[in-house]
Formats: C-alpha cells, structure tokens, sequence
C-alpha cells in the first residue's frame, strides 16, 4: 500500500511541476523579473489551480476589466434588454425626450423622432428633455486629465450621440496652411499649427491652465485625413445636434429646450428608438470600446438601485453580482467599468476564480461568443498560434499589458487564465510576446 501512494505521489510530483517547471524557464529566458508578473491558470470546470505565479498580487487589470463588468451588467439588464430613445406628447401639448444613454444613438435618429411628431401635426408649447437615466458624472475615477482628447476615452452620459465624438477634417494646401473643418458645426476654438509634409503626423494638445477653450492642432499632413477627437460639452451638442433637427424637419418650435422628468401621467408615445444589447457586449469585449463599457455600467446600476445611474449604484450592482458567484471581492477594487482607471485592482486570482463562475453560469453562453478569438476584434493581429482553441480580452495601460479568458489545450482540456504584466520598463510588444509565450505553454499541458 505504501509504495502505491508513493507511486501516486511520485507522479504528482513528476506532472504538475513540469508545468511550472516549463513556464518560469520560459519566463527566466525572457530575462524578465518574475516579481513584475502575475500568473493563474485553472481548470475551467472544476476550479483547480493548476499554475500561479504572485497570483494574490493587486495590479491594474487594464481593458480585461470588461470581461466582469459587462458579465456583471449583462446579469442585471437581461439579454433582453434594449437601449431605448423615446419621444413622449403630453396632453398639455408638450413634447418630452426621454434619454436612454444609448450608446449607438445617432443625429440620424433624432431626425426620426422629429419627423414623425411633424407628421402627426404636433406643434409642442415647450420641448423637454429628460436626462434622468444618470447623474451629471461624465468621465471615471481617476482618468488621466492628459486623456481628454483620447478619440478612444470620450465622455458618457445620458446624452451619448454620434459616439461623442467630432470629425476634424484636415486638408493640405499648395500655396498655404492646411486646413481645418470641424463636423457636424460645433463651436469650438482650434489653434491650427500643421504644416504640409511628406508624412502625416497629428497631435491635438489642450492647456487646461493657460487656454482651456483653445484646442491646438500640430503636427503635419500630406493628404487630406479626418480625425476624431471627443465632445468636451455632450449636452451642448446633443441641444445643436436637437435644434438643427427641429429647424430642418420644420417642426414648429422656437423656444429654447428645457430639461424636466417626464411625467408618469397623462403622456403618450409619439416615437421611439431602440438597439439591443447584444452589439454592444460585442463592441465592449471584441473591440474593447471604452464609452460603451462605462455606459453599460452605469445602466446596470441603474436598473440594479431602479434610480439614477452614477458610479456608487453600480459598485452596489457589482457587489450584488459578486454575492451571487460566491465571490470574495477584499482584495480588488474596481472603479469603473472600462478598465481605463489606474485606481483598479486585481488579482490573477480573483480573475481566474470569477471566469471559472462565469463558466459555470447561464451568462456564459452569451458573454462566451462576444469574447474575441485570435485573428477578431483586440486579437485580430495576435495569438494566431492558437486559432479557434482560445476567447480572450486583452488590456493595455502604460506599463501594463494584461490577458485573460479561456484556452482549450491540444488534449482537450479547459482552462481559465490571467496573466497581467506591470513593468515600466520592457515594451509593450515584449509584453505581449512574453503573454503568448505563456499560452503556448499552457496549451501544451495535459
């Protein structure tokens, strides 16, 4: 009997270590401090840990963030749930547009909305605009200020239009300056410093302290190009974007727009627009999109507090959801719902415990097929290696690169990883070469 057991043990030890055994001379040939990096890997099925690495370590999570957040949102909204705009007439002749935060919402659609009150001969006394949904927070704990014209970090709020986002239009010129036109109409000041050039090379910079409303354009440009830069004032645009619509469908209103709750009592549905939810888990976890993330998020808490959106109710959502899982959450933290924030904390750990949950969940299926595979989405150019065997989210901050999801192993087995990289120091390429190093390792267990 004993030399059974230590056959057994022998085999144990054999097995199991190999595997660490293979990843830190993986990680030794990488000449990189094994302290800067944090590894789980787990059976996807039954939770057991098959290899860690500073696994109870905090660091930023970065975009693989997302893969909770949207999981936590998309529990609490249903896979039901639609994004809904709404124009509503009162029987004292008043107009009310109820804002749902829609995220894919466009002019185009507001165009809708006014065309059919025109055509149902609707002339308002007064045009409301409910902006309950959320509160007056429009960017996420600790966002970087230097961030604010980041075409990928724009500003939310329950007047998301156009992706809030301006298209600058930039034209090179023979004999002069290039260019600059801003669309749709906005009023906002640009200091135009581009020269014409042999490369294409433009910088959009604002000083908060010495010209807050002067944004300066640098930089050069050899052909005509259009650029996105973010909404710095979302409801003065959404009001342009209203106004313009309202002149143009000739609705019959002259009055300035006013904001009020739109009464529970005596209304009725003129129009409405909805999208559904399914696009939009695509869009957060495929393409990692900030501002979709973030609203996603807030609606959660929303819906979760049935009151306004604001970041407190959806770390209340959040919690809720971890209780749900059996999820210990002491020793993360989480401040929004992209990742963008360096103020969050996580785990390998806690990572690679919440996906085994998520595994064995109803949410699965769904979140399941909005993760990216290698060739789509944050992966289109990465771990081609693996092909269909892998789903995961990527993250990038400065200094930080971090992976996490599901992989099938050449045998058939599935785990569930983490691997976040915190070093200031080796590149960001580098980092992701030392992730993908990892997953080959991974793959070939047993």
């Amino acid at each position: 009997m004993r030399k059974i057991i230590t056959a057994i043990l022998t085999l144990v030890l054999i097995s199991m270590p190999a595997y660490a055994d293979n990843i830190d001379k993986m990680l030794s040939k990488q000449h990189i401090n094994h302290g800067i990096v944090s590894i789980s890997i787990k059976d996807a099925k039954t939770g057991q840990k098959i290899y860690s690495l500073n696994d109870k370590t905090p660091r930023q999570p970065a975009s693989t963030l997302k893969i909770i957040t949207t999981s936590a949102s998309v529990n609490t909204l249903g896979k039901d749930y639609q994004f809904t705009t709404a124009l509503y007439k009162s029987t004292n002749n008043d107009l009310y547009l109820k804002l749902g935060a829609d995220p894919f919402l466009k002019s185009g659609d507001l165009k809708q909305l006014i065309s059919t009150a025109k055509s149902k001969n609707i002339a308002p006394k007064t045009f409301y605009i409910d902006n309950s949904i959320f509160d007056a927070t429009e960017w996420g704990e600790g966002w970087q200020w230097d961030d604010e014209l980041n075409p990928y970090m724009p500003k939310f709020s329950a007047y998301n239009l156009d992706g809030n986002l301006l298209d600058i239009e930039i034209t090179p010129k023979k004999n002069s300056a290039p260019t600059i036109v801003v669309k749709p109409f906005y009023p906002i000041n640009i200091m135009n410093l581009i020269k014409n050039g042999d490369y294409t090379n433009i910088v959009f910079e604002r000083n908060n302290i010495i010209a807050p409303n002067i944004i300066s354009a640098k930089g050069f440009i050899t052909k005509p190009r259009v650029f996105k830069i973010p909404v710095l004032n979302q409801q003065l645009y959404f009001d342009l974007r209203l106004e313009e619509t309202i002149r143009n469908r000739k609705l019959e209103y002259y009055n300035p727009l006013k904001i009020a709750k739109l009464p529970e009592e005596n209304i009725y549905l003129v129009d409405s627009i909805t999208n559904d939810i399914e696009p939009a888990l695509k869009q957060t976890l495929k393409n990692s999109n900030n501002l979709i993330a973030e609203t996603l998020f807030k609606l959660a808490g929303a819906e979760y507090t049935k009151s306004t959106g604001s970041a407190q109710n959806s770390y209340a959502m959040l919690e809720n959801y971890f209780e749900k899982l059996n999820l210990n959450s002491e020793d993360i933290k989480i401040v929004d719902g992209s990742g963008v924030s360096k103020n969050n904390l996580m785990t390998s750990d806690f990572m690679t415990e919440f996906l085994v949950k998520l595994y064995n969940s109803e949410d699965f299926e769904i979140i399941e097929q909005c993760i990216p595979t290698p060739g789509e989405g944050t992966l289109k150019n990465r771990m081609l290696y693996f092909k269909d065997n892998m789903r995961a989210k990527t993250g990038t901050l400065s200094d930080t690169s971090a992976i996490t999801g599901y992989i099938t192993t050449r045998r058939g087995k599935i785990y569930v990883f983490n691997i976040m990289i915190q070093d200031a120091k080796t590149s960001e390429a580098d980092k992701k070469n030392i992730e993908e190093q990892i997953l080959r390792q991974v793959y070939m267990m047993n």
